[in-house]
């Protein structure tokens, strides 16, 4: 990103692009869905049940991968955990595509347990005699966090070496997979998470449990000192962007046009701004940022950039 680069005047910062992973529009779940969905395919399952917010990007790229894969796909749809930030939101972006890719929505209030009312879907189903697999709130567990780890074998693939590989973390499987992988491949680059929830203390715990997890299928033993989240960039709750996010995403576009989202990879590039900014990085450092996808949801939030 040499334009965004020169703004900054900071280090060499490049952008690995899981945003063009192909699928439903792409994004950082399809890479952990790999080896789920290879779980769900050899467990005889026929339906598909996951869950999340109203315009989850997990749930459009699971809906995505069941019409690919020849699934039913039923999720959860929670209701609560933020306001609509705009009369389109329950219509248009992420919930629009879970439609169009054939998937089921089941309207559920947010308790905060993201994982119960999925299981709880998923048993109904399996009263009704289907195969139901549970694809878990964000893709996050220590399978998809295997899956994930594959990110850091397709960067070590290229020859760099950066300083540290910055991204928005939430639901925390992303992170577990590339501090996993980092220490398998890539043992001298720092793996930095822009708690994207306001929960930092919540989302490290998570890294760190679907880290040891994954680590262990893997046959490695992790180092918990490489696990780290960085608080202060979410705004004021999760779903909730502020200023600083705005600002990330209007210069990512006009400086490099990168199409980010207001919940997720903008909230992940105000992050990475205000470290390179703060003197982090060296000039001479390459800093990766991951492009988690999520442009769907941007149209949710179109008043945002109305003048």
């Amino acid at each position: 990103m040499k334009r965004l680069s020169a703004h900054l005047g900071g280090p060499r910062l490049w952008v690995k692009r899981e945003d063009c992973t192909g699928v439903g529009l792409g994004g950082n779940k399809l890479r952990k869905l790999d080896y789920v969905l290879g779980e769900a395919i050899d467990a005889g399952a026929d339906t598909l049940v996951s869950g999340g917010v109203v315009q989850s990007n997990s749930q459009r790229q699971v809906a995505a991968a069941a019409a690919k894969l020849g699934f039913d796909c039923h999720l959860a749809v929670y209701h609560g955990r933020l306001a609509p930030p705009s009369p389109e939101y329950e219509h248009t972006g992420n919930a629009l595509l879970n439609r169009l890719f054939g998937a089921t929505l089941h309207d559920v209030p947010w308790n905060g347990d993201r994982n119960g009312a999925i299981r709880d879907l998923a048993d109904r189903l399996r009263s009704e005699g289907r195969k139901p697999y549970v694809v878990p709130y964000g893709v996050s567990n220590p399978l998809g966090a295997v899956g994930y780890a594959s990110t850091i074998a397709e960067i070590a693939a290229t020859g760099l070496s950066p300083a540290a590989i910055v991204h928005c973390t939430g639901s925390a499987g992303t992170q577990a997979g590339l501090v996993v992988g980092a220490q398998i491949a890539l043992p001298q680059t720092r793996i930095v998470g822009i708690d994207i929830d306001a929960e930092p203390e919540r989302v490290r715990a998570d890294v760190l449990t679907y880290a040891e997890g994954a680590a262990a299928l893997l046959d490695h033993t992790l180092d918990p000192s490489g696990v780290e989240v960085v608080a202060g960039h979410a705004g004021p709750a999760y779903g909730v962007p502020h200023d600083a996010t705005v600002a990330a995403m209007r210069l990512g576009a006009g400086l490099e046009a990168l199409v980010l989202d207001p919940v997720y990879s903008g909230k992940g590039l105000a992050g990475l701004i205000a470290l390179v900014q703060s003197g982090r990085w060296t000039q001479d450092q390459d800093v990766v940022f991951i492009h988690t996808g999520g442009a769907p949801a941007l149209f949710a939030y179109r008043h945002l950039f109305q003048e």
